[in-house]
């Protein structure tokens, strides 16, 4: 058992293999998101992610979180990414709560921003901040894999072990007639 739950090495897989890619290559993320954010943004969006980032790489949460929460309220998703991921999602921040970052990652994966995907897939494969779903994970894994998301296929293989052919094929055809929202 760990922390009161039973070991279960897919998870375990799983998450030590998403978390030590987190942290090898958290800089480079953020960098790129940075990037992403900067080509897409618009003036007064521009400077809310911008002063974000800057405090993330300052390690002030707070900050961030204030930054972000304006254009979370508007919905933005790399905004919502941001916020759910780095500043909620991320074990090490002084704000950190799977329960308020689980449903940024949803709406920002549910209207396609695509880097929310897998730590959205990751919530559901450990039931946190979402109710435990292996089917959901999954079924979140086969969309990333559709929208060519880097390592999607490697976290498929590692989740299949835990649903029946049944339950796989089902997450395949409801990712395939998945659509990302619009408003």
């Amino acid at each position: 058992m760990v922390d009161g739950r039973p070991f279960h090495p897919a998870s375990f897989a799983f998450r030590s293999s998403f978390v030590s890619l987190i942290r090898r290559h958290r800089t480079e993320i953020a960098l790129a998101v940075t990037a992403l954010s900067f080509s897409f943004a618009a003036a007064p969006a521009f400077a809310g992610i911008e002063e974000a980032v800057k405090a993330m790489q300052a390690k002030d949460m707070a900050t961030a979180e204030k930054e972000l929460q304006l254009l979370v309220k508007e919905r933005d998703p790399r905004a919502q990414f941001l916020l759910g991921f780095y500043v909620y999602g991320n074990p090490e921040s002084k704000l950190f709560d799977l329960a308020k970052a689980a449903p940024l990652l949803l709406d920002a994966a549910e209207r396609g921003y695509t880097p929310a995907i897998i730590p959205l897939a990751g919530a559901y494969a450990e039931g946190k901040g979402v109710p435990k779903s292996m089917f959901d994970a999954y079924k979140w894994i086969v969309i990333a894999e559709l929208w060519n998301v880097p390592n999607a296929g490697q976290l498929l293989e590692q989740i299949a072990g835990d649903l029946k052919p049944d339950e796989i094929e089902k997450a395949k055809a409801e990712a395939a007639k998945f659509t990302f929202k619009t408003k």
